[in-house]
């Protein structure tokens, strides 16, 4: 990065922070006007949903019909494949990440190689033919498949479980998913 982008970068963020840290006192005694996030209390993250916490900023996005048709897609495959609720929140979290849960096809110019479906992943890569990446149970069980193939995955941040089967370029962006994925193992599983 040239000098003169780098001290405008870092005169930008000593604004932002300065601004922050002088607001801060102001804005804790304003009213609260900011929408809350509704969200499934689950009553079981420590031991089998979110064994080892979550790991930073946690992202919430308000699912759709057939987003809420491919969450009960993720856990069907899941307990199909003799997989428990973590896998299932590892799932949920990657496609959070990867499609937002939406069974993409190819995006032309906006599409990353080849990648389609849940997991976007790719022809080329061997995951398979774009009819079964975009099959949801097919995907996630292409997906479990090779989860299952990581050792010790249970045991593992979710992120790190996620990155690698998916050998993603933004390796730590699933863990942002990680309280939603919980929520809605929590919500769906036993229905």
């Amino acid at each position: 990065m040239n000098t003169i982008l780098r001290k405008s970068v870092l005169g930008i963020a000593g604004l932002a922070f300065t601004g922050g840290v002088f607001a801060g006192p102001v804005a804790a005694h304003a009213a609260d006007t900011t929408a809350s996030v509704k969200s499934v209390s689950v009553s079981v993250q420590g031991d089998k949903l979110i064994p080892h916490g979550v790991q930073g900023e946690q992202s919430r996005i308000e699912l759709n019909d057939e987003q809420t048709t491919n969450v009960k897609a993720i856990i069907a495959a899941t307990k199909k494949a003799g997989m428990d609720e973590r896998a299932a929140v590892v799932s949920i979290a990657t496609a959070l990440q990867e499609s937002k849960l939406e069974n993409l096809g190819h995006l032309g110019d906006r599409n990353d190689h080849d990648s389609q479906g849940l997991f976007q992943q790719r022809p080329s890569s061997g995951w398979g033919t774009v009819e079964q990446i975009t099959d949801p149970e097919y995907s996630t069980t292409a997906f479990l498949k090779g989860l299952k193939q990581v050792d010790g995955w249970q045991d593992m941040p979710l992120t790190k479980a996620a990155q690698t089967v998916q050998v993603s370029a933004y390796p730590d962006h699933y863990a942002q998913w990680e309280q939603q994925a919980a929520d809605l193992v929590a919500q769906h599983w036993n229905k």
